[in-house]
């Protein structure tokens, strides 16, 4: 048994709808934000092939939702994803899948503490204002903690809302700018035309980030309706639509600014640029505001989803007995909620009282955030087809999606170590190592691990056979 009796009220059942379970996968990727900071920073590796390189990313991070989604449609809980791990190599493997989904998910929180604080001041500026940026970022977080401590279908439909506003906004210039060029094709684009092998491959490292926390919808498994479904759904759906509008909105950047003197990757405001060529000036403004709005939902997301991967690790017997309560009246994990936010702002605050500009707080934290992301997408595929043997269902197929999924993940791994980047980004991975060491050390040397190990699998099964049943 877990360390929880049956009595415990646990998460609230059955509240999630299929689009509540896909704006959590949506909110987490933050779109607006690859629009706005990610395609110019794959522009300045791939050139003319940043949209193809989104593209292929796409197609990777669609092969590691489907090597997900053999285990989404048997299992359900907070901590599917470790779990799913544990279940097809081992416990420790698994317990290090959760320990590193941790750190991803908090720390991309803290991320968008900088985010937020930047973009709201440059809204603010339009209005002659100004604020500190610890103040604004305390506000998004403390916020966001309100939402995910309060009511999580409550989290879903404002995350939902702002989403589609803020790509909404995004898309609406897109097009205007094109209809004014005549809908001609990029000819350039289309041919690739100066691109090298190396620039896709460069281009990718970014074009992967931009994806990480597509999985986070697993985490919800506890609270949505139909999770066989729904979550297996969500994951593939959200991956495709999200990487359709990254591939779109890239092609349309590359276009736009296509001739004018300062090029896409040296552009301290993208979206405000094209607005301008659009003809629709005044939207820039109300651009800005929705990536503002868009890092607030993020760094909502994350709590919501790091306070989940707590709560189930807590149940599982591996973090401390209280992380696991829910509520009795909110039915959220309350405390592993504020816990999350109180180290995002231990942590985010910290940095901004330092004097740590709010776009390299963005920039270093979520850097760090992605190995764990990586390591998690990489564990999980090579479980699926390990998992699919031990049940006599492994084909063909399942290992070639599996390798090229691997394949996929490993290449921003690789673009992240090699060449070696500029100080501090050259010593994150190894950061990350030595937490992921911790994490390992800290297993191993308890004396009830063999215990977690076993309320791993047996959560494992009684889920399955709710599933199934």
């Amino acid at each position: 048994m877990t360390a929880h009796s049956t009595e415990d009220p646990g998460l609230r059942p059955n509240c999630l709808s299929f689009p509540d379970v896909m704006a959590q996968s949506v909110a987490l990727v933050a779109p607006t934000l690859t629009a706005a900071l990610n395609a110019p920073l794959a522009f300045a590796s791939a050139g003319n092939g940043a949209w193809f390189a989104y593209l292929i990313a796409t197609i990777g991070l669609i092969l590691v939702g489907l090597n997900i989604n053999h285990f989404a449609r048997r299992h359900a809980s907070a901590g599917a994803l470790y779990v799913y791990v544990a279940r097809g190599l081992n416990s420790t493997a698994g317990i290090l899948c959760g320990w590193a989904l941790t750190l991803a998910y908090l720390f991309v929180a803290g991320a968008e503490f900088g985010g937020f604080a930047h973009y709201a001041n440059i809204v603010l500026t339009e209005f002659d204002l100004q604020m500190p940026s610890f103040l604004l970022g305390t506000i998004c977080i403390g916020i966001a903690w309100y939402y995910a401590y309060t009511d999580i279908q409550l989290s879903a439909v404002l995350m939902l809302i702002i989403e589609i506003l803020a790509v909404g906004f995004i898309l609406v210039v897109a097009f205007l700018l094109l209809a004014k060029q005549g809908f001609r094709p990029d000819i350039d684009q289309l041919t690739l035309a100066g691109v090298s092998p190396s620039g896709i491959s460069l281009g990718m490292v970014i074009a992967v980030f931009s994806f990480v926390g597509f999985e986070s919808a697993t985490t919800l498994g506890d609270e949505a309706k139909s999770p066989a479904r729904s979550i297996p759904r969500s994951l593939i759906w959200s991956t495709a639509l999200v990487g359709t509008f990254f591939i779109f909105i890239c092609y349309t950047e590359v276009l736009g600014f296509r001739g004018l003197e300062t090029p896409l990757n040296e552009s301290a405001a993208p979206l405000n640029i094209l607005s301008s060529l659009a003809g629709v000036e005044l939207m820039g403004v109300g651009l800005t505001m929705g990536i503002a709005f868009s890092c607030f939902s993020c760094a909502l997301a994350s709590i919501n989803a790091s306070a989940r991967i707590a709560y189930a690790l807590a149940r599982h017997s591996f973090f401390p007995t209280p992380l696991g309560e829910a509520h009795t009246q909110n039915k959220t994990p309350h405390v592993a909620v504020t816990l999350s936010a109180l180290i995002v702002f231990l942590v985010a605050g910290s940095m901004s009282l330092f004097g740590i500009d709010d776009i390299l707080i963005y920039s270093y934290l979520g850097t760090i955030s992605t190995y764990g992301f990586l390591l998690a997408y990489i564990l999980v595929s090579i479980a699926a087809p390990v998992y699919l043997a031990q049940q006599g269902e492994l084909r063909q197929h399942h290992v070639v999606i599996s390798l090229l999924a691997g394949f996929c993940m490993l290449i921003p791994v690789a673009g992240s170590l090699y060449p070696v980047p500029a100080f501090p980004f050259n010593i994150f991975p190894y950061l990350f190592l030595l937490y992921l060491a911790a994490g390992g050390w800290l297993f191993l040397t308890l004396r009830h691990r063999s215990q977690i190990a076993e309320n791993l699998e047996r959560d494992y099964e009684a889920r399955q056979n709710i599933l199934e049943g």
